[in-house]
């Protein structure tokens, strides 16, 4: 009964990743409060890095047709210099501009980030802040799409990745915020938060791999993390082409209403 109970808690916490992740929210603050709530204790990165990896796959997916453009478009400008996959080329090198500061935060702070702000007091206050955030941009339309981007485009998004380190600051939220704010389109915006995602993401696994290798409660916790991984992955997948078709329709101001309430109820009982 009690390994039950384990495995229909790192369930949840798949359902708690995999719905967080794509959406303006905060996975990592929402994995803390359910963990707190479940009283489990993760020990090392391992956890957070398969349900990351989980996450990534299930946007890979999604995205696909918009990554191999991208290759494709960025490598022919590179070998042709041909006008027309200049656009490409160009919102690759952005990618890799905008990936840099969260890069670099993240391999020189990220312990010491975690370690000071990974309190459910932090996560509610930046939900709060998160909520604002997404308040204030409610109804900007911007006009850039893909080839309009500039150079500051790409730093101050990728700053905003970088200050998303902070848990209970999204990931998503920040960049998608920061996106529009520049005066990207929805469409833009997403596309590229989430291009921005990918690469920091591969890196995260491929920095954390030995932590998976030397996790000491790796064969115990098998089964509960390869139930987190495959829910993580699915819920992902289901979560990310719902929050497309919000972007769609510009009704951000929804999510901050959830992060007022959330952030609230968090400050009130936890």
């Amino acid at each position: 009964m009690d390994q039950i109970i384990l495995w229909l808690k790192y369930f949840f916490l798949g359902i708690v990743q995999g719905a967080t992740e794509p959406i303006p929210v905060s996975s990592s603050g929402h994995l803390i409060i359910a963990q707190r709530l479940m009283g489990l204790k993760q020990n090392g990165l391992s956890f957070e890095i398969l349900t990351n990896t989980a996450s990534l796959i299930a946007i890979v997916f999604i995205f696909r047709e918009d990554i191999m453009k991208l290759i494709t478009g960025g490598w022919g400008y590179l070998t042709t210099r041909k006008p027309e996959y200049r656009a490409d080329f160009m919102f690759c090198l952005y990618i890799v501009i905008g990936t840099i500061p969260a890069a670099v935060a993240a391999v020189l702070f990220k312990d010491q980030i975690e370690s000071i702000f990974s309190s459910v007091y932090t996560v509610a206050v930046a939900l709060l802040i998160t909520g604002v955030a997404l308040w204030l941009i409610r109804n900007l339309r911007g006009r850039k799409q893909d080839g309009d981007l500039k150079m500051k485009d790409a730093v101050l998004v990728g700053l905003a990745q970088a200050v998303a380190l902070i848990p209970g600051i999204s990931r998503s939220g920040a960049t998608v915020i920061s996106s529009i704010a520049v005066g990207m389109k929805q469409e833009t915006a997403l596309k590229f938060s989430f291009m921005l995602y990918i690469p920091i993401s591969i890196g995260g696994v491929i920095l954390g791999a030995s932590d998976i290798a030397h996790d000491p409660n790796r064969a115990q916790l098998a089964i509960p993390y390869l139930i987190a991984f495959i829910t993580t992955l699915v819920v992902t997948y289901f979560s990310m082409r719902w929050f497309m078709g919000i972007m769609a329709r510009g009704n951000l101001k929804y999510f901050s209403y959830y992060c007022f309430a959330a952030g609230t109820l968090l400050l009130i009982f936890l």
